[in-house]
């Protein structure tokens, strides 16, 4: 295996009696970056993470780390850490205990052990606080060790199994920037599984989009966000108004409003019959405008930092969200809106 794909799977398929979770898969993760598996429910990504632990043994197929095949070795013997959702720290031991366990397994000297973990503590802003225990420290906090537990011990990979879905947003959005730190500062190679797509789109290089077992997508972030290759992919990656238009090599015609092709939206399409996505955040309202642009503003909520909006436009409803500077309280049941070119994306007419 090429040194640059530093975990790859080749052809992997986990079969738990006559249930086929994941079939010939293909997956490879390049040194040094920080790959997500994002996915619903059941779609198998975590099969495929603890696979990769060495949890897991896979039906058939081989898994390659840092060009050594470890797909019969045990998951002492593949150099890897795991991140857990529940954190799993031993309540009798300090935390500095907790966070030196790995190490003292590894049968190092005290005087090491101590200087280890006071730095992987440091790193994690529990700087000064090895003398506690789990149930005197918060959520966020407890995470935090478990994140020095995994960096102490130096591992070739990183496994983060939904390790943030137990703590409240601000929670969530300070671990996810500590750990995208962290990641990048060590270099480390990482494997991150999570249902959120917010938190997804934070923390990676390449995101990968399951579904029953298979990969739907990859790319990143943005790509994915921009540019979704079906159907299951527009829906899934935000929220997606979908609609039956065309494309005249020129323009774009949905319900007979012509907006100009935005050159990444088009990227090399011919003209014809397609499937046009608009995001939300890429319509907007307007007290004037052509008679095709006319729609009816049918409910409007309030959610903080924006406002949801369903309007009906040529028997069609569609979900807007607009920030409080773009949305105008003054707008009556009949509005007229815009679309921004470079918030289209295409699909085949036939997309499913």
């Amino acid at each position: 295996m090429a040194n640059d794909n530093f975990v790859v799977l080749k052809n992997v398929c986990k079969r738990f009696g006559d249930n086929t979770v994941i079939g010939d898969l293909d997956l490879e993760i390049k040194k040094g970056s920080l790959v997500t598996l994002l996915g619903p429910s059941g779609c198998g990504k975590t099969t495929v993470l603890r696979l990769v632990a060495g949890l897991e043994k896979p039906s058939s197929g081989q898994i390659f780390i840092d060009g050594e095949d470890v797909t019969n070795t045990s998951i002492q013997q593949r150099d890897i850490c795991m991140v857990f959702q529940s954190y799993a720290l031993f309540p009798h031991l300090s935390l500095h205990d907790n966070v030196g366990y790995g190490l003292k397994m590894l049968k190092l000297s005290a005087a090491e052990i101590k200087h280890r973990v006071d730095e992987a503590l440091k790193l994690v802003d529990m700087e000064g606080m090895g003398d506690r225990f789990v149930d005197q420290i918060s959520g966020g906090q407890q995470q935090r060790v478990a994140l020095a537990r995994a960096l102490v011990l130096k591992p070739k990979v990183l496994l983060f199994d939904e390790p943030l879905s137990n703590l409240d947003a601000n929670l969530r959005r300070s671990m996810r920037e500590t750990i995208r730190e962290l990641q990048q500062r060590f270099n480390i190679t990482s494997l991150y599984v999570t249902h959120d797509q917010t938190e997804a789109f934070a923390v990676s290089d390449t995101v990968i989009v399951m579904n029953d077992g298979e990969i739907m997508q990859q790319g990143s972030p943005g790509d994915l966000y921009q540019s979704p290759a079906s159907m299951f992919m527009a829906n899934f990656m935000g929220d997606a108004n979908i609609f039956s238009g065309s494309f005249d090599g020129e323009q774009l015609n949905i319900n007979g409003y012509r907006i100009a092709a935005d050159p990444e939206v088009i990227r090399g399409n011919p003209a014809g019959d397609y499937q046009i996505g608009v995001r939300p955040e890429a319509i907007l309202l307007a007290h004037e405008g052509e008679p095709c642009q006319q729609c009816i503003v049918e409910n409007v909520v309030y959610m903080g930092s924006m406002y949801e909006v369903a309007v009906m436009w040529h028997d069609q409803e569609l979900l807007l969200q607009l920030n409080s500077s773009q949305f105008d309280a003054g707008l009556s049941d009949h509005a007229y809106l815009t679309i921004n070119p470079t918030g289209l994306f295409l699909l085949p007419a036939d997309a499913r």
